[in-house]
């Protein structure tokens, strides 16, 4: 993939739209989440038409405040992996683990600072002066190996009435651990998305 990757969705979307594109401005996925669902399911596409769908992240339960996701091929069924959030870890400081197709846990999603998490969620209660918030506080991410190795960043960007997020590759990864991380990321901003 030719990094730095972007990720953006619209805030006041009823359905949330999210769309990944590469360094060159080239659609890599969209993913547009159904409203209104106990049981959440989001299908990744190829274009934004909707038309080739890539990926599917599943939850296993309804409703699940330490929920896992479970990623498949959309064309074969295969499973990539999943992704679970770490429910009471995550409170303070975004925390979720990635596990492969055999159940692993070889990956974290874990946030920088969760300071700047709380500044930017405070601020963007205000009426008014929430709506620049975006402009202030840019909470980071970081998917880290068991052994620590950081291999991507995300960090949220300076956007008005929508999400920005910028993704940084910052170390060697195979084809399949960073295909599980990004729908990892995916997922994580659908989830955390109240959280700045």
């Amino acid at each position: 993939m030719n990094y730095p990757l972007h990720v953006s969705f619209k805030i006041l979307a009823i359905a949330r739209q999210l769309s990944v594109t590469d360094a060159s401005g080239n659609l890599l996925a969209y993913a547009k989440q159904k409203a209104f669902k106990l049981k959440e399911a989001v299908t990744i596409f190829a274009d934004a038409e909707q038309t080739r769908p890539l990926y599917t992240a599943n939850a296993e339960k309804i409703l699940d405040f330490s929920g896992r996701y479970n990623f498949a091929d959309a064309r074969t069924g295969h499973s990539l992996g999943s992704v679970k959030r770490q429910g009471m870890k995550s409170l303070w400081k975004a925390h979720y683990d990635i596990f492969d197709e055999t159940h692993n846990a070889n990956l974290t999603i874990r946030e920088e600072n969760a300071w700047i998490k709380v500044f930017d969620s405070l601020l963007g209660e205000v009426p008014v002066v929430g709506m620049f918030s975006g402009y202030l506080f840019h909470p980071a991410y970081l998917v880290q190996r068991a052994d620590g190795t950081t291999i991507m960043r995300l960090e949220k960007q300076p956007a008005f009435l929508e999400g920005k997020f910028r993704i940084d590759k910052q170390a060697e990864m195979s084809q399949d651990e960073e295909t599980r991380a990004l729908l990892s990321l995916i997922m994580m901003i659908l989830l955390e998305r109240s959280r700045g």
